[in-house]
């Protein structure tokens, strides 16, 4: 007869208890993305390759194609502060990232959640929303601004979307530069900026970690020729689960810029739009070492072993 009450298995894979080896927990709120350009599905596959656990808490759903951003149908505050909450209370999150929410009451309940857990560093991206309504699109930074800025520790953003946002009286004769941008965040809470897509001379941008006192990383990349989707998403989630990881945040800010460019350099095209990152670029196997289908190859052959991937792995501290 069998035991009816058999004794727990005394294994490794069974325990529950936090571990050094286990992947730290990133809540994301963002929109869902059909296209896979960006949103949730960017998030959730950069979080993955910097060795976290994505946490998806679904915001609302563009109406999208690669090409262009028609609607967005948001999900009613209620649902978003549940899914939130019922993840919050069974394990414990080393960082929360938030992109496009959708409206300015799920903004405000994502504030009072990132409140409840005011020690989580809060990492934000402001999207370009020049495809929205200007009504909706004012409604949505003045609540941003107000309720979820004091929230963050990182802003994330385009250099000329953040200017146009935080500085859109800006008379300046040049155009203002990170530590401006870092300036203006700063007056709202926001203690750093990672300010992208700064234009330089002979076709490179820079993109810089700022504060209103001193420029603590920047990186200059040569732009591409491409236009790409989704890169803002990819980059935020990735430097959120380095982070999380116990990562320093100049350090962290390097690895998830140069994730971001490989990931870019890797990109491909799903469809007749724009060109969407490679976020597994690092698990694709080398063009010289995958033709296991070449006429006289052996079947019963090893695979080949993946590349090694650039990103440190969960754990590591810089």
């Amino acid at each position: 007869m069998a035991n009816p009450t058999p004794t727990p298995l005394d294994s490794p894979q069974m325990e529950t208890e936090d571990s050094e080896t286990s992947p730290a927990c990133v809540m994301s709120f963002n929109a869902n993305d059909p296209s896979g350009a960006g949103g949730l599905t960017a998030d959730i596959s950069a979080i993955a390759s910097a060795g976290a656990h994505a946490l998806a808490v679904v915001t609302g759903a563009y109406v999208r194609d690669t090409a262009e951003i028609f609607d967005h149908v948001s999900f009613d505050d209620e649902a978003v502060t549940e899914q939130a909450r019922t993840a919050l209370e069974d394990m414990p999150v080393a960082a929360i990232k938030v992109g496009f929410v959708g409206s300015p009451e799920t903004i405000s309940a994502i504030a009072e959640i990132a409140s409840d857990y005011a020690d989580v560093p809060l990492i934000a991206y402001m999207p370009n929303l020049s495809w929205w309504e200007e009504e909706a699109i004012d409604s949505y930074l003045d609540a941003f601004r107000e309720l979820m800025l004091p929230q963050t520790t990182v802003l994330v953003g385009n250099h000329s979307s953040l200017w146009r946002w935080l500085l859109p009286d800006w008379t300046g004769d040049k155009s203002p530069s990170a530590r401006d941008i870092a300036k203006a965040a700063s007056e709202f809470g926001v203690p750093y900026t990672l300010v992208t897509g700064v234009p330089l001379p002979d076709q490179f941008i820079d993109n810089v970690l700022a504060t209103p006192q001193a420029i603590l990383y920047s990186e200059k990349f040569e732009r591409f020729e491409a236009v790409f989707a989704g890169a803002g998403d990819t980059l935020t989630a990735a430097l959120t689960a380095l982070l999380a990881n116990g990562h320093n945040l100049q350090a962290a800010t390097a690895e998830a810029l140069t994730y971001l460019d490989h990931s870019l350099d890797a990109g491909f095209h799903p469809g007749m739009g724009n060109i969407v990152p490679d976020r597994l670029f690092w698990a694709q196997a080398d063009d010289d070492t995958t033709d296991a289908d070449d006429e006289g190859s052996d079947p019963d052959a090893p695979l080949p072993p993946l590349p090694p991937f650039d990103l440190p792995t969960n754990g590591t501290k810089h």
